[in-house]
């Protein structure tokens, strides 16, 4: 079966047994008047519910009271409702280095970390990168592809990355789930 292209009439099974780009989801929703913002995960969810049932769902998002930070000192605590700002950006730049970056392990760090000072969330971020270089990883569940070419090179170190990319575009081109498996390589 080729992959279905999102439309009212698919069914809700057949929907969720193909991998689609949250682009080709959020266009799918402004079409239909469904809400277009969300995870990836939150935009399947809604459209499979719409075409099951033909019920628009809503969700509810309570507003983020921002608070807005001139100057960010080591002794300043991290704000309620954390949001990786401009500002944010060009401190750490400035406290760590041109090459710091808002990886998702450390902005989950700053979520959860409300209240402790920013010298503690550069301790952080330096404690996160250590973690980073001993261990693997977790590839949130909507990053399909960063999973699938990271499983796919832990069991084909001698193949290069237009391999990958070439298994990985049929893999995610038929039915079923997007995980590696070792047959994918016929696809060579």
């Amino acid at each position: 079966m080729k992959k279905q292209v999102i439309d009212k009439n698919l069914d809700e099974h057949t929907f969720r047994d193909f991998y689609y780009l949250k682009e080709e989801l959020i266009t799918f929703c402004k079409q239909e008047g469904l809400q277009a913002t969300g995870s990836k995960e939150e935009l399947t969810n809604r459209i499979a519910h719409y075409l099951k049932t033909g019920e628009k769902l809503r969700t509810k998002r309570s507003p983020k009271h921002r608070k807005s930070m001139d100057k960010i000192y080591l002794e300043s605590k991290i704000e309620d409702n954390f949001v990786c700002t401009e500002a944010h950006r060009a401190f750490y730049k400035e406290n760590i280095g041109r090459s710091f970056s808002f990886n998702v392990v450390f902005q989950q760090w700053l979520k959860q970390n409300t209240g402790k000072t920013y010298q503690d969330s550069i301790t952080a971020y330096y404690q996160i990168l250590e973690d980073k270089k001993k261990n693997k990883t977790k590839i949130d569940k909507q990053f399909e592809y960063n999973t699938y070419i990271r499983d796919f090179f832990d069991d084909n170190k001698d193949k290069s990355l237009k391999d990958a990319i070439a298994c990985w575009k049929y893999k995610k081109s038929n039915p079923g789930h997007n995980k590696y498996e070792k047959d994918d390589l016929r696809f060579l």
